[in-house]
């Protein structure tokens, strides 16, 4: 037997659990940390690491608390962070400024230039990387960074994503040699990839922009897979914790992938996080790249297999931001939806409110809804939300599909599936598959099974998954709404293409709102009758 400490460090807070390997999750802990935004520009998007590990310290006691355990009890830690969360840092690897966070998107000039300048050299990476390099990637981020921040450039001794920052602190690295560097973050959000010899070339990075010369060198460190020992618990951070020096501490990762193991992702299945932002998952002991995704990397999710990442830029967010814009929150917004019917609001809406990542890899893009009319409430927005949400994914899933990648399960992992079952019926009925729900909150998961990989409690993630895992239940498709969203999809993906790109070719959308109006006079139609909708 073996009790370990997840951590998951979400976007606007951090959860601690402590997990037997035998009895699973006894307790844990959260404390929530500022996101810091500016009105003079929707791009920006920093959090401090201070913040994050106050936080950590905070959510560590609170856990151990609940779980009714000694920290001396603890056999090892693992944590996972959001990504590309990058931060320059200088002598003894202390931050020189705030985390540029995933969602941060101020560096999507950068993006654009590192795409031109690979597909001018050629370079194969990009194609592993999903044929574009994103605002939300690191290199764009670090270029970001240098080119306004001229007064700190030589202070500059490398730049670190939050888990592997953190998994240092723990352990007391301060030396850039020494520091673990995930294969699980660099390979999706870096253009790493071990059969092409790692980082792109130097002489590239100094073609995209001089102020990369030699920036390939200061991104050194010990790169290894998740559940590989990161380094070994600190005299300091041990006393912090209660804990004793010594326990392992794992490689780190990113939370959406870590989740998907979490909630029980095997060959064959897709995994849907649906927080604040919607990664979609897949793994396979082959690859090939894969077009307008967030790439395909060894590693990434599982450490022995290929990892193919897309996702929604944001989900949740907009929710939330529906539900503030109103004066109130999601929850309480929420009420009174599980009686709405597919179609009914008339509304049809693009979720590109924080851009798009996938398949459009399009950061310039905003949100955009179709079908207003005077009597449309913010309850009808956050439907219409959510059915865009469905939308988008679906036009992932048939991107996968379409390069080979089999869709047998959907499984709905993150908070939010836990939260709002409408989200699950309304995914269920745009996919027209039978989505899978883990019957408990399994945020964290993944971390625990690092951890008690690192720890040697189990052999493999399998057998991991096999012990630790939750069951699922199913939420099936109802024809009658699969049929109404058949006609709804046909409307969102002609407006999905034909806008969301420069160099899309005209299209005709003069039918989009008349059939939009129809739809859900059909619905609401049916809705009085108490029958089936359109």
């Amino acid at each position: 037997m073996a009790i370990v400490m997840a951590v998951d460090f979400g976007t606007l807070s951090v959860r601690v659990s402590i997990y037997d390997s035998r009895h699973g999750c006894l307790g844990s802990g959260t404390a929530e940390y500022p996101l810091h935004r500016s009105r003079e520009d929707p791009d920006y998007a920093t959090q401090s690491h201070a913040d994050h590990m106050r936080g950590f310290a905070a959510a560590a006691r609170t856990a151990l608390e609940t779980a009714g355990t000694g920290g001396e009890r603890i056999d090892a830690i693992a944590a996972d962070a959001t990504g590309s969360t990058i931060v320059p840092v200088g002598e003894g690897l202390e931050p020189l400024d705030d985390y540029y966070m995933w969602c941060d998107h101020r560096a999507w000039r950068e993006a654009a230039l590192i795409t031109e300048t690979a597909h001018r050299w050629k370079l194969e990476a990009i194609d592993w990387c999903g044929g574009t390099c994103s605002a939300e990637w690191g290199f764009s981020k670090l270029l970001h960074w240098l080119r306004n921040h001229p007064e700190k450039r030589g202070e500059m001794v490398s730049a670190l994503e939050h888990c592997d920052l953190f998994a240092a602190r723990l352990c007391g690295i301060r030396d850039l040699d020494c520091v673990p560097r995930s294969i699980g973050v660099l390979g999706p959000k870096w253009m790493w990839n071990a059969a092409l010899g790692g980082l792109p070339p130097q002489e590239f990075l100094t073609a995209v922009d001089p102020l990369f010369a030699g920036i390939r060198a200061k991104l050194r460190g010990k790169q290894a897979v998740s559940g590989e020992i990161a380094g070994r618990l600190s005299e300091d951070w041990a006393a912090r914790l209660g804990c004793r020096a010594g326990i392992p501490v794992s490689v780190g990762g990113l939370d959406g992938h870590w989740d998907t193991l979490g909630a029980g992702i095997r060959e064959g299945d897709v995994v849907t996080v649906i927080g604040t932002s919607t990664p979609v998952m897949a793994i396979s002991p082959t690859a090939t790249p894969i077009p307008g995704t967030s790439g395909t990397a060894f590693g990434a999710i599982h450490p022995r297999m290929f990892a193919i990442e897309a996702g929604l830029g944001a989900s949740g967010d907009i929710w939330a931001a529906i539900a503030a814009r109103a004066g109130t929150g999601v929850a309480a917004l929420s009420r009174g939806l599980d009686t709405y019917r597919a179609g009914q609001t008339g509304l049809l809406r693009l979720t590109w409110d924080n851009g798009d990542r996938t398949v459009l890899v399009n950061a310039d893009l905003g949100g955009a809804t179709f079908g207003w009319n005077l009597a449309h409430t913010a309850q009808d927005e956050l439907f219409a939300a959510m059915e865009g949400t469905a939308f988008h994914t679906r036009v992932i899933m048939e991107r996968l599909e379409e390069y080979g990648v089999p869709v047998r399960r959907v499984i709905q992992g993150g908070r939010a599936p836990q939260k709002n079952e409408v989200i699950n019926r309304v995914c269920a009925n745009v996919l027209n598959k039978p989505v899978l729900v883990p019957q408990g909150e399994a945020t964290g998961l993944g971390a625990a099974i690092f951890a008690f990989l690192a720890a040697g409690a189990f052999r493999t993630v399998e057998e991991a998954q096999d012990a630790l895992c939750l069951r699922c239940r199913t939420v099936e498709p109802e024809p009658d709404a699969v049929r109404t969203y058949e006609c709804l999809y046909a409307l969102y993906r002609k407006l999905y293409f034909g806008l969301g790109s420069r160099t899309a070719p005209a299209a005709a959308a003069g039918d989009v709102l008349p059939l939009l109006r129809r739809i859900a006079a059909e619905a609401r139609n049916a809705r009085l009758r108490g029958g089936p909708g359109p």
